[in-house]
């Protein structure tokens, strides 16, 4: 396991991404990047990266997204715009991986609004993105997942969210704020990636607990039917985390897909 950071200039700065990797070492293996989810960072990954690729064979890269983790926290009159998983995808990704010197198109492997970046990845550039695991993502905005979004910012308010967050981000404000402000701002409402999912040319494996607090299972079939190379998994006993609630299904499913 090697850990560090590494600085991109993005959006006119120079920011400080936190990564980890895991699995082989060495180039000769695939690699699959990680994408956390709306409150996630490397250290929220726990043992997953480190499971998954020990079963899969597979050289494992782990970040924290700018305001995350370890990484660069927002600047304090930065407030996210409704396309700020879109700029993780075509900005923050990529300046990533140039400064990591991954080469070789990877697999990517991302939760809930990872997963919506790592789907917006591979619809704009294809030929970038050997294959998608997706988690709970998200391509559209439902009532559901703003109710539970809002009961999520009364109990950082509330309760002791804030100090259990606090032990995975050196700035948990940015971290919670950046994430809840845009997703339950009017203007995000009407975010969709819907219309972007038919560019998507690499395999995917879509993954969605049956009891997903975050989401209904049209996240997932919306996708298989437009991006008909899809295969879909729907796991029983399992809420908006199938990798913390169904780890072994989700290693074993996803580790035979990407075999394949």
């Amino acid at each position: 396991m090697t850990t560090g950071q590494v600085g991109i200039d993005w959006r006119g700065r120079s920011v400080d991404i936190e990564y980890e990797w895991v699995g082989p070492a060495g180039y000769a293996v695939p690699t699959v990047v990680f994408l956390h989810e709306g409150l996630g960072s490397v250290a929220m990954w726990k043992d997953f990266p480190q499971r998954f690729c020990d079963a899969a064979g597979l050289r494992g890269l782990v970040y924290s997204r700018p305001g995350y983790g370890r990484s660069t926290p927002r600047a304090p009159d930065d407030h996210w715009a409704p396309d700020f998983m879109h700029r993780q995808a075509d900005e923050v990704l990529p300046a990533l991986l140039a400064a990591l010197d991954v080469d070789q198109p990877p697999w990517l492997l991302g939760h809930s609004d990872g997963g919506s970046i790592a789907l917006l990845r591979a619809a704009h550039a294809p030929e970038a993105v050997a294959g998608l695991v997706v988690m709970a993502p998200h391509i559209l905005v439902e009532d559901l997942s703003v109710d539970n979004i809002a009961k999520a910012r009364d109990a950082y308010r509330d309760t002791d969210l804030r100090d259990r967050l606090a032990r995975y981000h050196d700035d948990v404000d940015s971290a919670f704020r950046g994430w809840n402000d845009i997703w339950l701002a009017p203007a995000f409402r009407d975010w969709s990636i819907e219309h972007e999912l038919a560019a998507i040319r690499c395999p995917v494996l879509a993954i969605q607990g049956i009891d997903d607090e975050y989401g209904t299972l049209e996240q997932i079939r919306g996708i298989a039917r437009r991006v008909p190379q899809t295969r879909l998994l729907e796991l029983a006993d399992c809420g908006h985390s199938p990798h913390r609630d169904r780890p072994d299904a989700v290693i074993e499913a996803a580790a035979a897909f990407i075999a394949r």
